[in-house]
């Protein structure tokens, strides 16, 4: 384990880090006595506005589906030249389909990208998804120092 401390990335270092998209893990708030629902997903990430765009199982056996109204925490995390990055989004999901912001969420789809990764065990013609919006109310990043400091 390292002494070395993390350091907060500059919103450049950020933007570059995050892409255009890839995957992270999305936290869903529960209640105070069970564990926050957590999954894998992939995102879009929209550096003009800053904002996370994600394509969302629903329905079915989907366990999020009742929380998706639940303030969430996504976290990208990863390494670059053997220093570890990361980021962390708090905010509300916003489906796309909300009223009023259709023009922005065309502009901002416009500018992600969003892997498919296939992890449902069939075929993904047979899931419906969802687009939703991240807006954070807080964006945070950190990188690990580097040597010597």
């Amino acid at each position: 384990m390292s002494d070395e401390v993390p350091v907060e990335l500059d919103p450049e270092e950020r933007d570059a880090f995050l892409g255009r998209g890839g995957t992270g893990v999305l936290s869903f708030a529960t209640d105070a006595d069970t564990a926050p629902h957590a999954v894998p997903v992939s995102y879009g990430y929209d550096a003009e506005d800053d904002e996370f765009y994600f394509r969302l199982s629903v329905g079915g056996d989907s366990t999020k589906t009742d929380l998706l109204d639940r303030p969430v925490t996504f976290v990208v995390f990863g390494d670059e030249d053997d220093r570890w990055k990361s980021v962390v989004a708090t905010g509300e999901l916003e489906s796309t389909d909300t009223e009023g912001i259709e023009t922005d969420t065309l502009d901002g789809l416009d500018r992600v990208h969003i892997p498919l990764v296939d992890i449902f065990g069939e075929s993904t013609r047979n899931i419906s998804f969802e687009f939703f919006r991240l807006t954070p109310d807080e964006l945070t990043g950190r990188k690990e120092s580097p040597p010597g400091v």
